[in-house]
């Protein structure tokens, strides 16, 4: 998006047919296996993105930003821990993680700022260097089950730039960067891959054969030397601001890629990527159509969904976003996420996405957090429900395959519904994040204050201080592979935060 806007930082799956007589167990094991799409690393065949074992998945995910701001770390760590952040995510039914950065969390000893670590928050990220942090990010995430895309945001944290170098940030030190980072991850499937640099604009182009500027032979230079390293990555390549005197959204215009497609040295490991944006970041030309919304899949076409349905290459919109306060940024949102493709009716054929942003703090479009960093705007994330996901296998501690019966594993994101001061209301929800049905599960956080449980329903609980303890009630505790419960409490006094929760199945 314009950055100079920016007032805070910032398949179908195949229906199996299963021979008579193959019986109930078959059906399973093929269930299983349709659960279990998005191990491993991924590549690319046409315009899907296969899982190791060569099976469809889509990317369907948020922005988390902050790396790339001087706080060099993701935003919000102020207010709440990181894990419980990451379990919100999960059970809002996003798959991946787009996380920025710039190159100043790749120098020597860069630190954090503005995460708080009181009452057990963060605990394990103290005195953690931005990259130790992002490898803790890394990590939890991969236990939960989703996957995350580097983005390469910003040279330095000072702002975006419209070349892929600055004066300060060479070209090697770039591309030294993106290799450090492919290393740093190699063997690490929860990295799927590296966006390599946002949003190329003007003077960028594509294709002019002027190598301080054609941004093509960049990425193909820079996708090369990351693919040196740990060739499974996806190599992440967004458009340009401007073609053959077509202008559009910074990073949007991917049509020079009809002429001048990108080549990486590894085969199957290149996504396009674009980015969109409604009038609460800019106003354009086909806002004041008189045919808009029905003109929009025609300009998406023109400028990149064409690479897609003409089964060139996956195509990710990368950020998409608004504030949702005009009803034309309400009619664009709703034709866009129609024109991403359904998941109940494409499935994983499908284009991928990652909406901007998770974050609150975004001047100009919000966030699906509203500005206490734990209330979720359901309207703006409802708008996104159709073009939602399943998740992927989790890692080691989160959900991994167990051998043969699998294994039982749970998360749990606990969320505030209402707060008056003398008390409030709060939900969790369990998710079975492993392979096999849950029997029984358990819940357990602990509070920062005085807060004591007033009542609950739909689990029982023990309290012990500021420990609480919710065990399933006797109609909710078998939850199939990918399920959910829920339970609900209320609580004295007010100010309720959300704290880090833990689950254990069986």
């Amino acid at each position: 998006m314009f950055r100079s806007l920016r007032r805070a930082l910032c398949a179908v799956a195949a229906a199996l047919l299963i021979p008579l007589g193959a019986g109930a167990q078959t059906a399973r094991a093929a269930e299983a296996a349709e659960a279990a799409a998005g191990a491993g690393y991924w590549h690319t065949s046409g315009r899907q993105i296969l899982d190791a074992a060569g099976q469809p998945v889509r990317i369907a995910g948020i922005n988390w930003f902050g790396f790339e701001t001087s706080n060099n770390v993701v935003h919000g760590l102020w207010a709440r821990d990181y894990k419980s952040m990451i379990d919100q995510m999960k059970s809002l039914g996003y798959n991946t993680i787009r996380m920025p950065f710039s190159d100043d969390i790749l120098k020597n000893g860069a630190m954090p700022n503005s995460i708080d670590f009181s009452a057990g928050k963060n605990a394990d990220l103290q005195g953690l260097t931005s990259l130790q942090v992002m490898d803790r990010i890394v990590g939890y995430a991969g236990q939960a089950g989703l996957k995350i895309v580097l983005d390469r945001h910003r040279p330095d944290a000072a702002g975006q730039s419209a070349l892929w170098y600055t004066a300060a940030v060479p070209e090697s030190t770039w591309i030294a960067n993106l290799k450090s980072l492919a290393a740093r991850y190699q063997g690490n499937s929860t990295v799927v891959g590296i966006d390599l640099h946002n949003e190329p604009h003007d003077p960028a182009c594509w294709g002019c054969g002027d190598a301080t500027r054609d941004w093509r032979l960049a990425a193909q230079r820079a996708g090369n030397a990351v693919l040196s390293v740990n060739p499974e990555l996806l190599i992440m390549v967004e458009g340009v601001q401007s073609y053959n005197g077509v202008s559009g959204w910074w990073g949007g215009n991917l049509m020079g890629v009809a002429d001048h497609p990108v080549h990486l040295d590894v085969p199957n490991r290149l996504v396009y990527s674009a980015h969109d944006y409604a009038t609460s970041v800019a106003q354009q030309s086909w806002f004041s159509d008189p045919s808009f919304p029905a003109n929009m899949p025609g300009i998406w076409d023109r400028y990149w969904g064409y690479i897609f349905k003409q089964n060139i290459a996956p195509v990710w919109v990368g950020e998409f976003g608004t504030t949702l306060q005009s009803a034309v940024d309400q009619k664009w949102l709703a034709a866009l996420v129609d024109y991403l493709r359904p998941t109940s009716t494409y499935g994983s054929d499908s284009f991928h996405w990652t909406f901007w942003s998770w974050n609150p703090n975004s001047g100009d479009t919000g966030g699906i957090l509203k500005d206490d960093w734990q209330s979720v705007d359901t309207v703006k994330d409802g708008y996104l429900a159709s073009v939602k996901a399943p998740g992927f296998p989790g890692g080691p501690g989160g959900g991994d395959p167990g051998g043969p019966g699998g294994s039982a594993a749970c998360t749990a994101a606990y969320s505030v519904s209402s707060d008056w001061g003398g008390g409030f209301n709060a939900e969790v929800k369990v998710t079975n994040a492993g392979t096999t049905a849950l029997k029984s599960w358990k819940v357990t956080w602990t509070w920062p204050g005085a807060q004591k449980v007033t009542s609950m329903w739909n689990a029982a609980h023990t309290q012990s201080g500021a420990t609480v303890t919710a065990t399933n009630a006797s109609h909710d505790g078998a939850v199939p592979a990918g399920g959910s419960a829920s339970f609900g409490f209320g609580g004295a006094p007010g100010g309720g935060g959300v704290p880090s929760v833990s689950c254990t199945a069986t």
